[in-house]
């Protein structure tokens, strides 16, 4: 029996030790299909229930197991579906790889169904490396390529094959003129700096009192330098969103997420420090940067195209970050843990106060602030975790903390919708034996988690450990944007945009096999938790959450109270919840000292 492109596009794939492919069945790779049943569904195909999310799935894949997520999807339609899934792990530097089908070549150009011209379409997604077959000797080379620029650049490539390429009998390039043979495996490398720069880099850290240190993702693999750094020049760390797990949030010095989710220590020490370290981080937003000319400034980050962004450095060290911090720490000068580091500390400290407190006023009827918060304490320690966008973010950055080996990540640059809930399906066929929870609102989990929980029900027998656990923060409000017209336009809420339906989101879950509970007061919500993470099954809980607990952010400006209140004044429909939240919430952070702590049963997550 003869093997065809499309059994070789499997075994290129084994080969490169893809075990899984994403991806949702049709007429455009049906050729594919076919060859999958011939391998015995190795990779294997794991079937979402839309394409988007299947790219969603293949991104979390790739986020919480460092390797190549691939997605499939037929032409036309199914392709660009994968779109928006795609634009999301390239926006966040992730690796991900598209197969997708095409029209028979004797179609194409003839207007002919499901027939859209990829090329052009993927053009951006998949810049850096995007090509269609047309004849077998092009594999194994376009597909050994998309893989290999997918881990090198850790960005998006995508591989068309038409459906009619796919039955061809497969035949390898030949040693012959505009044959182009190719073969397997990445190149470890680990750039570092040259010598000069390392020396200018520390001499301008050395010269620094009060240094701050922002990381990203770029640093996860620098955990004990960035460590030793920080104790050597007696810095503060803060962390950008999709680098939240790259240092365990119980270092008395890390003062978590940094930005308009971030916590008010980060735009303390960014807003007084004389120094500023950037690490594998692009952070986009410059206003929480020192003040331009506040603070002499070293960038380190291995994609020379990202260098130099978002602040003045004064210098630039293209560079793999272990591999950078291990040069440059033997040529810092300890410094003492003063006043500097102290006040950081402090600072920190007090925040979780604040945030306890917060977490403890009381909603109607129950502060979406304390069911995070409430997690927090009881999360295993090589747990996954996820959070979709909206204001389900701003508690995730803010009230869990990072330790042991737990991972975290959400949608960071695009902050689309719907990723939480694939993301964490997509961790566990990465990492069946760990835990997942994914924190969601309510428009996410309606646009397509609902949907998706029937690809958990579908999976979830293969996983060693079955817990899977999706909490909905049910506020019946597209929450995150209501608080956006309030502070930045100074609108009310416009109901016919954000009022969403209410939906028993738990008896959805028990319909098709798994497990839920609806938790509507204070009381029940550590009890929802502790069931859930002793389940042996998936778990939805449905939180009637307040939606009047303001995201306040860590530098909550005149201007933006102003606004808030003007939106009162002309009438937004919420407008009592809204003021006795967002005053509630703000006097927290004026409290001193270690007063007025939470005393709800089960508060701070004890």
């Amino acid at each position: 029996m003869s093997t065809k492109v499309s059994d070789y596009v499997l075994t290129r794939l084994r080969a490169w030790d893809v075990d899984h492919v994403f991806g949702y069945a049709g007429d455009g790779i049906n050729g594919l299909l076919a060859a999958w049943g011939r391998a015995d569904n190795k990779p294997e195909f794991i079937q979402a229930r839309h394409e988007e999310m299947a790219a969603f799935e293949a991104v979390g894949y790739a986020k919480f197991s460092g390797r190549v997520g691939v997605c499939a999807a037929t032409s036309g339609p199914g392709a660009i579906h994968l779109l928006n899934g795609l634009y999301d792990a390239k926006l966040d530097h992730v690796p991900v790889v598209a197969i997708v089908g095409q029209t028979n070549r004797s179609a194409m150009g003839g207007s002919y169904q499901q027939e859209v011209d990829l090329l052009s379409l993927y053009k951006d997604v998949a810049s850096a490396y995007c090509e269609m077959v047309t004849v077998p000797e092009q594999l194994p080379n376009v597909l050994d390529r998309a893989l290999r620029t997918a881990y090198a650049q850790r960005t998006v490539t995508a591989v068309i094959i038409p459906a009619d390429v796919q039955e061809l009998d497969y035949s390898p390039p030949t040693h012959s003129f505009k044959m182009v043979p190719s073969s397997l495996g990445l190149a470890n490398y680990a750039p570092v700096p040259a010598d000069e720069d390392i020396h200018r880099a520390a001499e301008l850290l050395n010269a620094g009192e009060k240094v701050a240190v922002l990381i990203g993702q770029g640093a996860r693999g620098a955990r004990p330098e960035v460590e030793q750094l920080a104790d050597v020049l007696a810095a503060g760390v803060a962390k950008a969103l999709l680098g939240k797990d790259v240092l365990p949030d119980d270092l008395p010095y890390v003062t978590g997420s940094i930005g308009l989710l971030g916590t008010r220590p980060s735009y303390e020490m960014m807003r007084d420090c004389d120094t500023l370290l950037v690490i594998g981080s692009s952070f986009p937003y410059t206003q929480f940067l020192p003040e331009f000319g506040q603070a002499r400034a070293v960038q380190i980050d291995n994609d020379p195209f990202m260098i130099g962004l978002r602040y003045p450095f004064e210098i630039n060290l293209v560079g793999d970050a272990a591999g950078t911090l291990k040069r440059l720490l033997p040529q810092l000068k300890r410094k003492k843990h003063g006043s500097w580091r102290k006040a950081v500390e402090k600072n920190n400290a007090r925040w979780w106060e604040v945030m306890e407190r917060r977490a403890a006023v009381d909603a109607d009827p129950v502060n979406p602030e304390y069911v995070v918060h409430a997690l927090d304490a009881l999360l295993p320690e090589n747990v996954m975790l996820a959070a979709d966008s909206g204001s389900a973010a701003n508690w995730y950055a803010r009230h869990l903390r990072m330790r042991g080996t737990m991972r975290g990540s959400l949608s960071g640059s695009l902050a689309t919708m719907g990723p939480g809930v694939p993301y964490v399906i997509g961790a566990k066929f990465a990492h069946p034996d760990r835990p997942a929870v994914a924190v969601v609102g309510d428009g996410a989990m309606q646009m397509n988690g609902m949907a998706e929980l029937i690809t958990a029900a579908k999976y979830w027998h293969t996983w060693e450990d079955p817990r899977l656990i999706v909490a909905v923060l049910n506020n019946q409000d597209l929450n995150q944007v209501t608080w956006e017209m309030r502070a930045m336009e100074g609108a009310p809420q416009f109901l016919p945009s954000q009022s969403l339906p209410d939906v028993p989101y738990a008896d959805f879950a028990r319909s098709i096999g798994l497990d839920g509970l609806r938790v509507e007061t204070p009381e029940g919500v550590v009890g929802a938790w502790q069931r859930a993470l002793a389940a042996d099954r998936p778990f939805v809980i449905d939180f009637r959450t307040d939606p009047a607990v303001p995201p306040i952010p860590p530098h909550a400006s005149l201007d933006q109270i102003e606004a808030a209140a003007e939106a009162v004044l002309r009438g937004d429909s919420d407008r009592g919840g809204m003021v006795k939240q967002g005053v509630k919430a703000k006097v927290q952070e004026m409290l001193p000292g270690k007063r007025h702590r939470a005393d709800r049963p089960g508060a701070g997550g004890s």
